[in-house]
């Protein structure tokens, strides 16, 4: 056929010009191809030598990127010029097809103008980077010349009468109309720039963060085709494939993404709504209205976009509608009948009509569409993760305000707080994500059977109907499923709560013997939420699409609470008025004065201290002293303002100022708020030590500056050197989660010495002598507090049960029971209170009435301290030497073999998977490969018999169609219904059964798993939990636990459902058109690359989204636990700022995460749209062919469609799989732990039922180590211990003593020599049988949430009168009698509700409740007061009289009415005999010691 531009047909219209040029339609199309050459001559010179010069400083210094007015619009026109030029393109083809000659002039400029689109985009896009203005004169001057020559060819179509009825004057119009808005664009950037024709341009910045080069997160800065299309992903996804993805290489957050942003955008929504209605600033509804003004606009934009792709998405059916209605029609060829200009002109019907030009527009449709619907995700998470980082920040900034009460009578417990950050807020954050459904679905509901209505008719209509009748049981089902889930995690927050607590005490449930007990707990906890679990499965079978409801306000009603006395507030006005101190004298001496105070811990309680009015000299040292429970912590708390105060007035004479985070919701300040915030930072060391997950040096610095000097001494006032110098990175070595790798008494001197270190006026010490023993206390005491503090006329308070420090006091506080007792110096106690100075004396075995200072000198006498820490620290320290060696290792090892270990990366855990399925067994395994494979099968039945059934409706003649009457033609409508029907309950019936297998699946493998990992674990060795952080097992019964049991089943189905669509898919593609398997090969290498980048990219960027959750929940449960001493210190600033490092941290996590997701599934939709493309215009050709028919067309489109969903699925369930298959691998991992060796050598029935019944103990030649790595910790020890004998065990920190008490359990490896108890070897006996004839009360009191009853006598063999003798014996008998239930009174989590001393008191009660013949006590009265002490020694003596007692004890005093006296010394015994000859011997170790503790 000949080729010419205007044709070379003779007598050819488009050669006349007799009517003048312009009325030449030839002439004016190639006017109009003269502007877009222009535009190519003019910028490709410059795109090339521009490329060349900046490409590189572009993608380097994104500095320069700065977006010129108008740039969206500008993109969008850009995009909709396409368009359109693509229609013009299709329109000139299809008007020139039946001509005998081609005319290029109809579609050639339209060609060039598209180019021409193309090449100005990428020009904008190259002077925008560059930010060189200037050189837009080219575009300025294209745009003028386009519109004009687009405004002349439109005018002449008008002159010749052409109508809106010929596409082509109406894409010329929408020319003219796109063209003269480009020309305005350009306009408006010389009027704001005025880079041309103006004398004097304006300088404009890049935004601030893209002066920023640590921000790499750029989806907010880049242009439209970048933002749609995930481009400046690319180079990312590409460095995740060569390097490990960390921290540094996702950069900063954009400033508007930043946590204090958004939390001052939902503070300025808060304010907003308090100034419209005071009212209502209260509740959930007061919360949802702020969060939908702060984030309510990106929610709209997100819906727009949901509903446009949804709009969109109706375009798929009705091109294949069209395609298959125009192959069905007998005449297929296209005949236009309109011509004007000496050409045809096709009208908007005909070029709709027309297959090739439908499946162009179906695959443009299918990319817009699919561009809109990431967009809308994109946007809605992105608003969901800003909001989570402001409700989070929220949320800690109320915490920072909340009183102590709330956490320390259960009202508020840690694990509460974790949830609420942890959970609740993302549950907040997907809802927002999934909060543009709630409209689009209506939408997509109702335009759906508008169309089929359309089509079908009245059938349409009876489809709506089923979908609202089932709306009810759809309801009905949600309900369900949402109380399933709701009773699930109850149950598994129980369950947890349990785990840790049964983990925390784990040391104490082995010496006790009740691991069983413990375990048959979490078992129970474990069935009812299986139970759930199973529930849930079977609604969500039932569910065609199940929705998780999610506790969207739960997060911030605690941001409401209405009790605490600290609100979350911004400030505050003048403060009320109050009394003042009387004498200003008097109050400049004076630190703090409490008048007429009256303090509870609950508002509505009974006051905890009662009366209190006292006051506290500034400068000296001041001491509070009493019995446990006397209320001695909580009038330090009180003090600080961390009590409800009924009445009186506190006051402080250091006023500081005190700064937070801006909040909001301002509230009334009560008094105590307003006294407490005139005081300044305040040095407190709590009795409970809190420690910070960080190093030693970070602890005891904490945020302060740091001073070599006085760093120094502090190490040494607190003996903390030698401490450090076993730890095997010095005080550099991190300390793990609650200090886990270090003993009690190293805590405890951290915790100190973080006071020590402080630069406060004011110092609070908590009984800092209680977990240490005599000799640190002395030189604590001297070094530590009477040189480094009193010498800087510090204001020192310290609550101590040590009388013998009585004498360095200036100031003495007696408490007793909730009242001060009487304050004054000694002298005024042994004036006025001679009574209770006798007693003091008494108590501290003195006969010196002046309590002479003799303790520096004699102690000086002895030998120094050895400062060992504990076995425990020293073990860890060799374990993290090991580990460290380990890493190095492997960090040398990967450097060498990099590609090994990206290699490593790139490959799909199957061992996991395969250890997963084998949990099923066969049988279920079987079923659920049988179903799916059936299930799918019957599916791609079920559509090629309606595409059968289709094309015999077709085949028939227009005069039979309509047979409703014809006996033949309603036979053969009745075989094709039959067969459908069946197909489609056989279909039902196996979805339902194939989602149940997977279901079914999935809760045996997780019954299975957690019942092997909590028996497994329960078993493991003391060793075991020493060595493995605590918050590590925790995370594999929490986190890896709720993965099982969640996440991988359903993950496991979306996987096989997706994977076998897409190859069933691609299957009946193929069927239909064999060609496309052609075209299939190169689409799918592209797609195995692309998979194959994005898995390792996610696999990085979920685990760091995991890995920077971690310290944000740690951070949360460290603020909770040290929340007075962070208050104290006033650090709430400094906590806040932290928060906001890590809550950005985990932000740009995961928004990186969302932006890979996106990147991945619009590269597989555009596939998609490319396998719809080649199968539509394959299809067509075929059957225009008559290779194919018309039915078989639809079913190959109508599979192609749905691949790119498939495609999609596949890889993001490969890339989930692959992650969720850790949580398999890592409890796994845990399974292969040793268990002890609980079977013994002797036969149950050899042992005798009452052994021991004597309690004789033979120790030959006994040496224990930790582990066989490590060094003996006892050596060569020998003792005879007789019947009824009552032993003391001392030594120093390290000698061993704690290891002699757990040699007698088993709990540490005995490597030579042996124990004998009343003639069995311990060795020979089961281990449970070993550890329940004993007692032991350990140093560390560990109590259980529950009754009273429950700690005291767990296995519930006692009786209630056994119970109270036990509490008679403990001191105890009189506060538990005062409490609601009496034994069944509450124990809050770890015995929150009683003091340090009383949770001691119940330790011992519950040893006494077991009436062992064997009794070993391990520091057990370090927490308690002298006099109370003292009463449970005599108790101990005569009560126990007839049984064996071993104490070891820090207090020597307390083991001087011993039978016999044991010194250790580094493992051995270096003494062992009654404590009167020792006493006689003048070198003797323990005479020192006797000394010393005086």
């Amino acid at each position: 056929m000949p080729l010419a531009f205007c044709g070379s047909e003779n007598r050819s219209a488009a050669y006349r010009v007799d009517q003048g040029v312009l009325n030449n339609g030839c002439f004016v199309d190639a006017l109009n191809v003269v502007p877009h050459v222009f535009l190519l001559f003019i910028t490709f010179p410059i795109l090339f030598i521009g490329w060349g010069s900046q490409s590189s400083k572009v993608h380097i210094h994104h500095s320069t990127w700065l977006h010129f007015p108008g740039h969206n619009l500008r993109w969008i026109l850009t995009f909709m010029l396409l368009f359109v030029l693509v229609c013009e393109i299709a329109e000139g083809i299809l008007s020139d097809g039946v001509t005998e000659s081609r005319h290029l002039h109809l579609y050639m400029p339209a060609g060039m103008a598209f180019m021409a689109a193309v090449t100005s985009v990428v020009y904008y896009h190259n002077i925008e980077t560059s930010n060189f203005p200037k050189l837009l004169i080219a575009l300025l001057v294209y745009w003028t010349l386009a519109f004009i020559t687009k405004t002349i060819k439109f005018v002449k179509f008008y002159d010749h009468s052409i109508s809106f009825s010929q596409l082509r004057f109406c894409l010329t119009g929408l020319l003219v109309i796109l063209y003269g808005m480009l020309l305005l664009v350009e306009v408006n950037v010389i009027m704001v720039r005025r880079y041309i024709f103006f004398k004097s341009p304006r300088e404009v910045k890049p935004p601030e963060d893209l002066q920023d080069l640590g921000v790499r997160f750029l989806q907010p800065f880049v242009n439209l085709l970048s933002k749609g299309t995930y481009w400046w992903m690319n180079a990312f996804i590409k460095t995740a494939h060569k390097k490990p993805i960390d921290l540094r290489a996702i950069g900063k957050l954009p400033i508007a993404m930043r946590a204090l942003t958004n939390y001052q955008r939902l503070c300025e929504a808060f304010d907003t709504q308090a100034q419209k209605d005071s009212q209502s600033t209260q509740g959930a509804r007061a919360i949802w209205q702020a969060l939908c003004h702060a984030f309510g606009r990106r929610l709209v934009l997100s819906s727009t976009f949901r509903i446009l792709a949804d709009l969109l998405g109706f375009a798929g059916p009705l091109c294949i509608f069209g395609i298959v209605d125009h192959l069905g029609k007998e005449n297929r060829v296209f005949q236009p009948k309109t011509q004007f200009l000496g050409v045809y002109f096709v009208s908007s019907q005909e070029f709709l009509a027309n297959a090739y030009v439908l499946a162009v527009l179906l695959f443009l449709a299918l990319l817009l569409q699919r561009t809109f619907l990431q967009a809308s995700y994109y946007v809605a998470i992105e608003t969901g993760i800003n909001l989570r980082g402001a409700i989070q920040t929220k949320i800690y900034n109320k915490i920072m305000h909340l009183s102590t009460s709330n956490l320390s009578m259960g009202e508020m417990t840690a694990a509460q707080i974790c949830n609420l950050v942890a959970i609740d807020t993302n549950q907040l954050m997907w809802f927002f994500f999934l909060c543009p459904n709630l409209w689009a679905m209506p939408v997509q509901i109702i335009v759906g059977v508008i169309l089929l209505y359309y089509i079908l008719g009245v059938s349409a209509l009876i489809g709506a109907a089923v979908i609202i009748l089932l709306a009810p049981v759809q309801y009905f089902v949600a309900t369900k499923l949402s109380q399933a889930q709701r009773s699930t995690l109850e149950y598994s927050n129980e369950r947890l709560k349990q785990t840790n607590e049964m983990l925390r005490g784990i040391k104490l449930l082995k010496l006790y013997a009740w691991e069983n007990i413990f375990c048959t707990r979490v078992e129970m906890t474990r069935r009812k939420e299986m139970t759930s679990l199973r529930a849930f499965a079977v609604y969500t079978s039932i569910s065609s699409e199940s929705t998780r409801p999610a506790p969207c306000t739960a997060p911030l009603k605690v941001v409401n609470r209405k009790h605490p006395a600290r609100e979350d507030c911004r400030g505050f006005s003048a403060p009320l008025q109050r009394l003042a101190p009387s004498a200003d004298g008097d109050a400049d001496s004076c630190c703090v004065q409490i008048i007429g105070g009256f303090f509870t811990w609950t508002p509505d309680g009974i006051p905890t201290l009662s009366n209190i009015t006292i006051r506290i000299p500034r400068g000296q040292l001041t001491m509070i002293v009493g019995q446990v429970g006397c209320g001695k912590s909580s009038l330090l708390l009180a003090t600080l303002g961390e009590m409800q105060k009924i009445s009186g007035a506190v006051f402080w004479n250091s006023p500081e100022a005190v700064s937070f985070l801006p909040c909001c919701s301002p509230e009334r300040e009560t008094v105590a708020d307003s006294d407490v915030r005139k005081r300044g930072p305040v040095a407190y060391a709590s009795q409970k030590p809190w420690l910070l997950n960080a190093t030693v040096e970070e602890n005891i610095t904490f945020e302060s500056p740091f001073n070599k000097q006085r760093y120094k001494m502090v190490i040494e006032a607190c003996s903390l050197q030698p401490d450090i110098d076993i730890l095997p990175h010095g005080d550099q070595t991190q300390i793990g989660e609650r200090g886990i790798n270090l003993s009690g008494g190293q805590r405890q001197r951290i915790s100190v010495a973080r006071a020590l270190y402080q630069h406060t006026n004011v110092v609070f010490l908590d009984d800092p002598f209680s977990a240490l023993d005599v000799h640190l206390s002395d030189h604590l005491m001297q070094a530590g507090i009477l040189e480094l503090l009193q010498d800087d006329k510090r204001t020192v308070v310290l609550v101590t049960h040590k009388l013998q420090y009585l004498p360095h006091a200036d100031w003495i506080i007696a408490m007793k029971d909730g009242t001060i007792q009487r304050e004054g110096t000694l002298k005024d106690f042994q004036r006025s209170e001679c009574q209770l100075f006798e007693h003091w004396k008494t108590l501290m075995n003195r006969q010196d009435q002046e309590l002479e200072k003799e303790t520096v000198v004699e102690r000086k006498a002895t030998e120094p301290p050895q400062g060992l820490p504990r076995a425990m620290s020293s073990r860890d320290g060799l374990l993290q030497d090991e580990e460290e060696e380990e890493e190095e290792a492997a960090e040398s090892e990967e450097e060498d073999n990099l590609s090994s270990v990206l290699h490593q990366r790139a490959k799909i855990p199957w061992r996991a998977c395969a250890k997963y399925l084998s949990s099923a067994g066969i049988l279920l395994l079987s079923l659920l490969v049988f179903s799916q494979l059936l299930k799918h099968m019957v599916l791609v039945a079920i559509d090629y018999w309606l595409a059968k059934w289709t094309d015999s409706a077709l085949t028939l003649s227009p005069a039979a169609r309509n047979c409703s009457l014809s006996q033949e033609c309603s036979l053969d409508q009745t075989v094709y219904a039959m067969v459908f029907t069946v197909l489609c309950s056989l279909g039902i019936v196996l979805c339902l059964v194939t989602s149940v297998t997977v279901e079914w699946t999935g809760l045996k493998v997780a019954k299975s798993l957690h019942r092997s990992l909590l028996n497994r674990i329960i078993l493991a060795p003391m060793r075991f939990f020493e060595t493995t952080p605590l918050g590590s097992i925790l995370n594999r019964f929490s986190a890896d636990c709720n993965t099982i049991d969640q996440h991988i089943p359903s993950t496991l189905e979306c996987l096989s459902r997706s994977t076998l669509l897409c190859v069933s898919a691609l299957a009946v593609i193929s069927y239909v058109t064999p060609v496309f398997l052609v075209a299939l090969l190169p689409l799918a290498v592209v797609c195995y690359f692309i998979q194959k980048y994005f898995r390792v990219a996610s696999r990085d960027l979920q685990q760091l989204d995991d890995t920077t959750q971690l310290p944000l929940l740690s951070h949360f449960a460290e603020t909770v636990e040290g929340l007075t001493t962070i208050r104290a210190f006033r650090y709430e600033a400094r906590f806040q700022q932290k928060l906001l490092e890590y809550t950005d941290s985990n932000n740009i996590a995961s928004l990186f995460l969302t932006a890979a997701n996106r990147w991945l599934e619009v590269r597989m939709e555009y596939i998609g749209a490319c396998v719809v493309l080649i199968a539509a215009v394959t299809s067509i050709s075929n059957s225009l062919h008559r290779e194919l028919s018309a039915g078989l067309v639809g079913l190959g489109l109508t599979y192609a469609l749905m691949v790119s969903n498939y495609l999609n699925w596949m890889v993001r369930n490969l890339a989930d799989m692959e992650i969720q298959l850790g949580a398999v691998k890592r409890i796994h991992g845990l399974l292969k732990t040793e268990a002890e060796s609980y079977k013994g050598l002797l036969a149950p029935s050899l042992i005798p039922k009452n052994w021991p019944d004597q309690g004789k103990i033979q120790i030959q030649n006994l040496s224990v180590r930790y582990d066989s790595s490590l060094k003996p910790v006892l050596k060569h020890v020998n003792a005879l211990i007789s019947p009824g004998q009552k032993i003391g065990i001392c030594g120093r920190t390290g000698s061993g003593k704690s290891s002699f008490s757990l040699a007698f359990f088993r709990m540490v490896d005995t490597f030579e020599g042996r124990i004998i108890i009343d003639g069995i070897d311990i060795a020979k006996l089961p281990l449970h049988t070993l550890r329940s004839r004993l007692s032991i009360i350990l140093q560390d009191p560990v109590l259980f949430s529950g009754t009273i009853r429950f700690n005291l006598d767990p296995e519930k063999k006692c009786s209630d009168s056994t119970l109270w003798e036990a509490l008679e014996i403990a001191q105890l008998k009189l506060v538990v009698k005062a409490l609601p239930g009496g034994l069944d009174a509450i124990i809050t989590e770890g015995g929150e509700n009683f003091s340090q001393g009383q949770r001691q008191l119940f330790c011992l009660a519950r040893a006494f409740v077991r009436k062992t013949s064997i009794f070993i006590m391990d520091e057990a009265t370090a927490s308690i007061d002298m006099a109370t002490e003292n009463i449970l020694q005599k108790v101990v003596m005569t009560a126990f009289a007839d049984r064996t007692v071993v104490t070891i004890a820090h207090r020597v005093h307390t083991i001087l009415s011993a039978d016999l006296v044991i010194v250790l010394k580094r493992g051995a015994i270096l003494e062992f005999d009654k404590p009167e000859k020792l006493l006689s011997r003048k070198d003797s170790v323990f005479a020192s010691f006797v000394r010393a503790d005086k």
